[in-house]
């Protein structure tokens, strides 16, 4: 069965921010925000995110951003505010996912995803959200993983930074909501994105595969689907909600 992403949202008003936004889930958000009318600040480490940003249309920019680098994060954010004036969402969607046995562990690879996978959305809200409680309206969407709720073998920087996620949100949920602005957390399962699939091809990925109720792993699309729907007003009741998009799989 195809996937086409509801096209029904206007967020012509909103000027979204996104990290990650050069590849895989982060663009495909990116793609679908603008289709809706949003106005786009996308961050990435990568420099094809100034490409990435035009391609979309001349009102959006990109820039080249460390989201675990206080002084980037900080920089980036005041050209994005002098630019566009306001930040209406976010969605924090960088992240890395590199393997290791838990007994070794790298401690350089430890620090690392902790900084890009939870210091990160931390300092980007953190840059992001006095402007939106300043007006009483936003809204966070941060991106975490069935991996913040289950183990996953070699995945111990990973579950741990994304268990991080799903605490912060559920923090900044409790004391901003009563301020107009909700921050809600997206867990999914595999995702079929050229990241997403390097760790999980060959009869590794068979085997995920076939332990999803669903049989298979999810689209970029339809995890930028769900974030369209957080981010909208129609989700104005939901906050501190954990969305899990896994097939059925942490149910088993």
């Amino acid at each position: 069965m195809s996937f086409e992403p509801n096209a029904s949202y206007d967020f012509s008003h909103a000027v979204v921010v996104i990290t990650g936004a050069a590849a895989g889930i982060g663009r495909q958000v990116a793609e679908q925000f603008a289709a809706a009318g949003a106005t786009l600040a996308l961050l990435d480490r990568s420099a094809s995110i100034a490409e990435v940003a035009s391609g979309l249309g001349a009102r959006h920019g990109g820039w080249v951003a460390d989201v675990g680098d206080a002084e980037s994060v900080a920089a980036t954010a005041s050209e994005i505010l002098s630019r566009f004036g306001r930040a209406d969402i976010l969605v924090n969607n960088a992240g890395i996912g590199p393997l290791a046995p838990a007994e070794n562990f790298p401690l350089e690879t430890w620090d690392k995803t902790i900084a890009v996978n939870l210091r990160g959305p931390f300092l980007v809200a953190r840059a992001f959200a006095p402007g939106m409680l300043a007006r009483g309206q936003g809204r966070i969407v941060n991106l975490a993983s069935q991996a913040a709720v289950i183990g996953i073998e070699g995945h111990l920087a990973y579950c741990a930074s994304k268990a991080g996620v799903l605490g912060m949100t559920h923090c900044m949920a409790l004391e901003w909501g009563p301020r107009g602005v909700t921050v809600n957390a997206i867990s999914p399962t595999v995702v079929e994105t050229e990241l997403g699939l390097s760790g999980w091809a060959g009869e590794t990925g068979e085997r995920a595969r076939a332990s999803i109720p669903t049989r298979r792993f999810a689209k970029p699309a339809e995890i930028a689907a769900a974030i369209l729907y957080l981010a909208s007003r129609e989700a104005a009741m939901i906050n501190g909600a954990n969305l899990m998009i896994d097939g059925g799989y942490s149910i088993i």
